[in-house]
């Protein structure tokens, strides 16, 4: 007895490994190829953003490979257990086992172990990776842009940065000088101001990623048609034309915390600020200040470091609960392909996918919305389509486990 004991072991052990060779084998091919192919998207995204030249795409290529992967691994992994027990159960593997006394559920283990390592390795990459992929991209092309911005001037004799308001456009190029450049821009009023110029010098502080100009024999047109003539003037504007502040999902978890941190003592400060200034104004009979415009400014500032905050404690609960679909999404493909095993591996993918698209992804879009505005606590509510996932999975593991 002791001796079937050790066969029936041993044999599920071999059988358990079996499964995991195939599920890391296919995993690894299908991964793969879809990160090549989102490479070429990513990659794509960057030059048409930038004007990045052949030697600065082969130098990002290997940061993009890390961007990807938190949003290629859940899906290749759905395909992958889809493919695999799909197999198992269409060529009666499954069927062999059960007649063999050996529980299916022994063979679901390597799944939803592989679910769980990757689950992990998600988070590790969202919350570490990423924001090292993007930091080593940014400063390449912070180094680039120099050149880059030097070489579009000689090609089409402008740059414009809409989003800055700003426009040069030039003669011609001779090295860091522009000749006959034309400098618009839009003053804090609204009006346009326009400086021509004889010559101008470029500078670039790469630190501060700026460009300088340094104009000579300058003509200002101011708005409502004031003009001057001045011999020297420096003006500068931002390197990167439609920059934006870091997103929330290139900063680590540890950084987010930092700065809910850093908001959470501006509006304890705030507050008694504000406080303290409308007693005062109330002892003292000043009821004026108590509407007083910069107290309205600071409201709204205020409104805007509390926006901040909700957005930042959402994209941590976030990140967790979506590296955690890894899982989830394992716990419905695997047995789902077990009870379809009569249809192709797509088809079985499709059935399962689709619904995931469909209701999932909405689910977890609504509760970020609905946690960024403060209306529902995300400690919980990016769980929920997690938790429905649980609840379709458990609902498909227990009839396979029962036929």
């Amino acid at each position: 007895m002791l001796s079937g004991l050790w066969v029936a072991d041993k044999t599920m052990s071999l059988l358990q490994r079996y499964v995991l060779a195939e599920l890391l084998r296919v995993f690894a091919l299908l991964l793969a190829g879809l990160t090549v192919l989102l490479v070429f998207v990513g990659v794509a995204g960057e030059v048409s953003k930038f004007g990045l030249g052949p030697y600065e795409i082969a130098k990002i290529l290997p940061f993009i490979v890390p961007s990807l992967m938190p949003f290629t691994i859940p899906a290749t992994l759905l395909l992958t257990v889809c493919l695999v027990y799909g197999r198992m159960s269409g060529d009666q593997e499954i069927t062999a086992v059960k007649a063999a006394g050996i529980n299916v559920l022994s063979l679901l283990w390597p799944s939803f172990l592989l679910g769980l390592v990757l689950s992990v390795a998600t988070l590790i990459l969202t919350d570490q990776f990423i924001p090292w992929a993007r930091s080593n991209i940014e400063n390449i092309i912070t180094l680039a842009m120099e050149d880059i911005f030097l070489s579009r001037l000689r090609a089409h004799n402008q740059v414009t940065d809409p989003s800055h308001g700003i426009a040069i456009t030039v003669l011609r190029v001779e090295g860091k000088t522009l000749i006959k450049p034309i400098f618009r821009y839009t003053s804090p009023g609204g009006g346009i101001i326009t400086i021509q110029a004889h010559e101008a010098q470029l500078d670039f502080d790469l630190p501060r990623q700026q460009v300088l100009l340094d104009l000579r024999g300058c003509h200002i047109s101011a708005p409502g048609g004031a003009t001057m003539w001045v011999e020297h003037r420096k003006e500068m504007f931002p390197l990167h034309p439609n920059s934006t502040p870091p997103h929330a999902r290139n900063l680590s978890i540890q950084s987010l915390q930092k700065d809910m941190d850093a908001i959470s003592r501006t509006r304890t400060t705030d507050d008694q600020r504000r406080v303290i200034a409308n007693v005062f104004a109330l002892s003292l009979g000043e009821y004026s200040h108590l509407g007083d415009p910069a107290s309205g400014s600071k409201l709204g500032e205020a409104l805007g470091l509390r926006e901040r905050f909700y957005k930042l404690n959402t994209e941590i609960h976030n990140r967790y609960a979506m590296a955690c679909s890894c899982f989830f999404f394992v716990l419905v493909g695997s047995p789902f392909s077990i009870l379809q095993a009569k249809r192709q591996f797509l088809t079985n993918f499709f059935l399962c996918f689709v619904p995931i698209l469909l209701v999932y992804y909405p689910v977890v879009l609504l509760f970020v919305t609905l946690s960024k505005g403060a209306e529902v606590d995300p400690l919980w509510a990016m769980w929920i389509a997690n938790g429905i996932l649980l609840i379709a999975g458990g609902i498909i593991l227990r009839k396979v486990l029962q036929h």
